[in-house]
C-alpha cells in the first residue's frame, strides 16, 4: 500500500534539513533552488536516501511547481516510520 504524505519545502534555504512543524506538517529545507525541477530532484533523492528506496519508488504527485507539495511512496512504511527514518521525533500529546 503506498504512503502518500504532504510536505511543505523551503528551496535555496543552504542547508537539507527536516522538521515537522506545531501544526504537525512536515517541512523540508533544500539546498538547490526550484529551477529546471532542481529542488523536487533533491526532495526525491533525500526521501530516497533515508527510506533506503530506489528514487523510482518515490513521486511528486501534485505541487511540483508549489511549495506545497504531495509525495507517493510505493512501499509498507507508515507515516511515523517515515518520520522516524527522516530523524523526527513526533511530540506525544500530553494525553497520551
Amino acid at each position: 500500500m503506498p504512503l502518500l504524505f504532504e510536505v511543505k519545502v523551503v528551496p535555496s534555504s543552504g542547508r537539507n534539513k527536516w522538521v515537522l512543524e506545531k501544526s504537525g506538517k512536515l517541512k523540508c529545507y533544500l539546498k538547490n533552488p526550484p529551477e529546471k525541477g532542481k529542488a523536487n530532484k533533491e526532495l526525491i533523492k533525500l526521501i530516497a536516501k533515508a527510506l533506503s528506496l530506489a528514487q523510482g519508488k518515490i513521486a511528486i504527485v501534485s505541487g511540483a511547481t508549489n511549495r506545497n507539495k504531495l509525495v507517493k511512496i510505493e512501499s509498507d512504511f507508515s507515516y511515523d516510520q517515515l518520520l522516524q527514518l527522516l530523524g523526527i521525533e513526533r511530540q506525544k500529546s500530553l494525553l497520551e
